[in-house]
């Protein structure tokens, strides 16, 4: 089995992608989302993450986070990911692993490349078919963006108006559906490759940059034909600091 690559450069918001052992559907009955979505909110408190965004599937998670530097990424999602598995498997009577490996982490530059990621993010039941708007899968930050109240509240939402250009939260919902009803979100229905395999996603500056800071042993800058961003690819030869 091939392990998810990551690479750390601190202080940088990131697209997570964590799959289900074997793509197997362990996330299939509610309780195990909310599951997922509790112990995101408990590491919110305990760490002090950052989520933008995120959506619980049945068989994968998708995490938008703003990391700070102090560690609390990579705390928070072994904490997440082994709480949810260890209390899966008690209740089940079940062994073995829960998570295919480790998650993938991919960079992602701020304004017109964070809105892509984050539609791609709301989208996601839609392509794979289950339901036919964002607003019908409860296990996604797309509600708390729209500013709905809920008792498990993980999204920073001032935090996420700031790093898109907003003065108000209110701003940050009223481009939101505008984002929905838009020709984004036609294109956020196809499947990309690139939010779960790419190390760093944004303009080419950006991406370049995060090739020197990381050394760049390995490493190509490719430009993805047709979109508005570019991808870093491939891997190194002695990864840096994981995540």
């Amino acid at each position: 089995m091939s392990r998810a690559h990551r690479y750390y450069v601190p202080s940088q918001v990131w697209h997570l992608t964590h799959r289900c052992h074997d793509g197997t559907f362990l996330l299939r009955d509610a309780r195990d989302r909310d599951e997922w979505c509790n112990w995101m909110q408990e590491a919110c408190r305990r760490y002090g993450l950052c989520v933008l965004d995120y959506i619980v599937t049945s068989n994968h998670i998708h995490a938008l986070i703003e990391d700070r530097g102090a560690g609390e990424m990579s705390r928070s999602m072994q904490l997440v990911a082994g709480q949810v598995g260890q209390r899966y498997n008690r209740r089940r009577s079940r062994s073995g692993p829960f998570w295919k490996d480790r998650y993938h982490a991919t960079a992602v530059e701020s304004g017109r490349h964070l809105v892509s990621c984050l539609l791609y993010i709301d989208m996601n039941m839609v392509r794979a078919g289950v339901v036919d708007r964002p607003s019908e899968w409860d296990h996604s930050g797309f509600h708390e963006i729209r500013g709905r109240v809920s008792r498990i509240a993980l999204i920073d939402r001032k935090r996420l108006s700031a790093l898109l250009g907003f003065t108000s939260e209110g701003d940050l919902r009223d481009a939101h559906i505008a984002w929905h009803d838009s020709s984004m979100a036609d294109r956020a229905r196809q499947r990309d490759k690139v939010w779960s395999s790419a190390f760093a996603v944004g303009s080419r500056s950006f991406v370049q940059e995060f090739q020197q800071r990381l050394g760049g042993r390995g490493l190509r800058c490719d430009a993805m034909i047709g979109e508005d961003y570019s991808a870093l690819h491939g891997r190194f030869h002695k990864p840096a600091d994981p995540v």
